[in-house]
């Protein structure tokens, strides 16, 4: 059984300050509106007096995050109060029962109604709430009538219906006939069967001026449950197996057969980012900078289209023949074959599962390693130089394990999709120095080392420094914790095609040389290299995690007999575009 102090955590930080205020709504609004912690009267109050001190930016941010969440009823209506730029990304996905609803309808303003009025999948009841005040929000007040019309108030009876003599009241302030042009005729219309079926509307001018409202609403509503009654059922959409496409120079699909056009137009292949309703593979993204064909890479696309799904995609890269131009891709999707990857939707299921289990660790183990260091520099009082040097061991096996949840967040990122990734140009030969320079303790505790062979100049990459940084820390940790005593680890640069560039490692003797690539990566799984390894999850997790970042920023990781090469994208200069005559 697991407490859940989240929502403890959150009230107890700063919220008098502006930063404060923000980083507090976010948080409450997150946790409450993903189900974490209940939308009880004090936490909504907390954000209601939050909402003053927070810019609208911040808070329209907070509710395009709350779309297709499922927020309670208590969040949906603190936001349908708000903004119009706030409440439409709210009013437009959030999924309530009809009793929710209907209190909400009478505190909106008309232009929040309106949006309600677009939506398809609403109850039946509050459909009909929102018809009922149809005679308020659709009138058009005239110059003499504008005051009046403000200071109409409208009190909502049990079922969310404005009461009749408020509608009555409104219709006398501004009359329908004077809309009329007076030169105008009245235009005769043959009458219709339907018309004959339906009792005629009294068009009499009322005493007051204007027609009876009750009648044309009445008359509005009969028609619509005849609407209703005679569309057919919407029929099962049919999910596609293939389609075809094709894109521009700069990765941007153009042409697309097989399947809905609309989520994948305009979607680009040089972005490995979720792009609307698409998210595209760093395989794809690395191809594409490489001018290279791809296969079976992954495509995944949301929404309810017949496109909808998991995908896998090939590509060939097509060149003019006159001028050797790059001029795009043309391309196939298939469905994923029963051994292939798991649906997107198990894969965020278990990706969101992991993240909250390495938040509830994240937290603890901060506290640790922030008491220890108290500890250590004395802030609470004199310690012994005894307990100083144990503050000390707890705070180093502290930060061990924050590093180890820093890597079980990283790899739910990647299984989720969910990986931000940042391309910029990486000097692979500085970054090298630096992670070998912290893993000095490492090596020296393990009696081995690091023997770094000059790197290129420009051996720059177009990658993510800080995931770069991650992969290279992870895969040397994991190389210097199976090494030998005495044993010295090369590192150099790999021979490697244009548009690549390519760094080789020695695998330790420990590793074996007769182990392939699966037995390397499931050395935890079978008992050898936990111990052995010195590294808290392990070798065979860390080769795993080097791999699926080298595979995330469109690069590899290969283990062969002697040696382990790794190969990311290079910087692509302008004069790459064209192919040599």
């Amino acid at each position: 059984m697991r407490f859940d102090d989240s929502l403890k955590t959150v009230l107890s930080g700063d919220m008098e300050s502006g930063f404060g205020a923000q980083s507090a709504w976010r948080q409450l609004v997150d946790l409450i509106g993903r189900g974490r912690v209940a939308p009880d009267p004090a936490a909504i109050a907390r954000l209601t007096a939050l909402r003053t001190a927070v810019p609208i930016e911040v808070r329209a941010a907070s509710g395009r995050a709350l779309a297709f969440a499922q927020p309670p009823a208590a969040l949906v209506r603190l936001f349908a109060l708000d903004d119009l730029s706030v409440s439409a990304p709210v009013l437009r996905t959030a999924q309530l029962p009809a009793e929710a609803w209907l209190p909400i309808l009478s505190m909106l303003r008309p232009e929040a109604r309106a949006i309600l009025r677009h939506r398809r999948d609403l109850p039946g009841d509050v459909v009909r709430g929102l018809e009922a005040y149809a005679p308020v929000d659709f009138v058009l007040p005239d110059a003499t009538a504008s005051d009046a019309t403000a200071s109409v108030a409208i009190a909502s009876d049990a079922d969310g219906a404005p009461p009749a003599r408020e509608i009555e009241k409104v219709a006398s302030v501004v009359p329908i006939a004077a809309f009329r042009p007076a030169s105008a005729p009245p235009v005769a219309e043959p009458p219709s069967a339907q018309d004959e079926e339906q009792p005629a509307i009294d068009l009499t001018p009322a005493p007051d001026g204007g027609f009876h409202i009750a009648d044309v609403v009445a008359r509005i509503d009969a028609f619509q449950r005849q609407r209703d009654e005679a569309e057919p059922a919407a029929p099962t959409p049919v999910i596609a197996s293939s389609f075809r496409f094709e894109t521009d120079a700069s990765g941007v699909i153009r042409a697309v057969d097989g399947v809905a056009r609309g989520p994948l137009l305009g979607v680009s292949l040089a972005r490995a980012v979720p792009q609307g309703l698409v998210a595209v593979d760093a395989v794809i993204a690395g191809a594409f900078r490489q001018r290279q064909r791809f296969n079976a890479a992954r495509l995944d696309i949301f929404g309810l289209s017949d496109a909808a799904g998991a995908w896998r995609v090939a590509a060939a890269p097509q060149f003019d023949a006159a001028t050797g131009r790059f001029t795009g891709y043309v391309g196939i999707g298939r469905r994923p074959r029963s051994h292939e990857d798991a649906t997107p939707q198990a894969r965020r299921a278990v990706s969101e599962s992991l993240r909250q289990l390495v938040h509830e660790l994240r937290t603890p183990a901060n506290a640790i390693a922030g008491f220890a260091e108290l500890i250590e520099a004395q802030l609470l009082g004199p310690v012994s130089e005894v307990y100083r040097g144990h503050a000390s061991t707890i705070q180093e096996e502290a930060m061990r394990l924050i590093a180890a949840i820093e890597d079980l967040d990283t790899a739910a990122r990647i299984e989720g999709r969910s990986l931000d990734l940042r391309s910029e140009p990486v000097d692979l030969g500085a970054l090298i120095d630096r992670v070998v320079d912290d893993l000095a303790a490492l090596a020296s505790s393990r009696r081995t080392g690091f023997d770094i062979h000059p790197v290129a100049a420009d051996q720059i990459a177009a990658i993510d420094e800080r995931a770069a940084e991650r992969l290279l820390s992870r895969l040397l940790a994991s190389l210097a914790a199976s090494a030998s005593p005495g044993e010295r680890i090369d590192i150099a640069e790999a021979p490697a095609p244009d548009g690549e560039v390519a760094l080789c490692f020695a695998r330790p003797i420990a590793l074996g040389t007769g182990k392939v690539e699966d037995a390397l990566l499931t050395l935890d799984e079978e008992g050898d290299g936990g111990d052995a390894a010195g590294a808290l999850l392990g070798v065979g997790f860390g080769l795993r995690l080097a791999r699926n970042l080298a595979r995330e920023m469109g690069g590899s990781l290969t283990f062969g007999e002697h040696l382990l090469t790794l190969r990311l994208p290079a910087v692509v200069h302008a004069r790459m575009e064209q192919a040599t005559p």
